[in-house]
């Protein structure tokens, strides 16, 4: 087992200038029987409005590493990442640690703070004592890569 990963986490920031709608059927998408084709109305959105909050405190950064596969997210993925979102008992989280970046789901205990994995080949780490810890945002969405090879 494995304690915790070394990651390499480039962060980017949403850019405002960029806001422009993509097409969004507004009916959505069957995933079962085809409805027909004069049901759907096409609107626009923009992933930015829809996804970011505050664009201040937002950021993006991919996934890097499969220590969180269990919660859906791959090495490759995209995150959204809030640090206005107070954190709370059982977010998932980007956290820094001993001078890394890593992300985890959060158990806060009465005079301890666990990250947990979601991936059982790894162990949770345990923040106590004169480990230093810093929740540096709340991840509120996460984009899957699809098309991985």
């Amino acid at each position: 087992m494995q304690l915790t990963t070394k990651a390499k986490i480039e962060f980017f920031i949403p850019d405002d200038s960029q806001r422009r709608g993509l097409p969004f059927f507004d009916g959505g998408i069957s995933a079962g029987f085809p409805s027909p084709a004069d049901d759907f109305k096409e609107n626009r959105i923009s992933l930015d409005t829809e996804l970011v909050g505050d664009t201040e405190a937002t950021f993006y950064a991919r996934v890097n590493g499969n220590s969180m596969e269990g919660a859906g997210m791959h090495d490759g993925d995209l995150l959204v990442i809030d640090r206005s979102i107070e954190p709370y008992d059982g977010c998932i989280a980007v956290c820094f640690l001993e001078e890394e970046f890593t992300v985890k789901r959060i158990k806060k205990e009465k005079d301890k703070v666990t990250l947990l994995p979601e991936n059982q080949d790894y162990e949770p780490i345990v923040i106590s004592g004169d480990k230093i810890l810093v929740i540096w945002g709340v991840v509120t969405y996460s984009i899957k890569n699809h098309k991985r090879k």
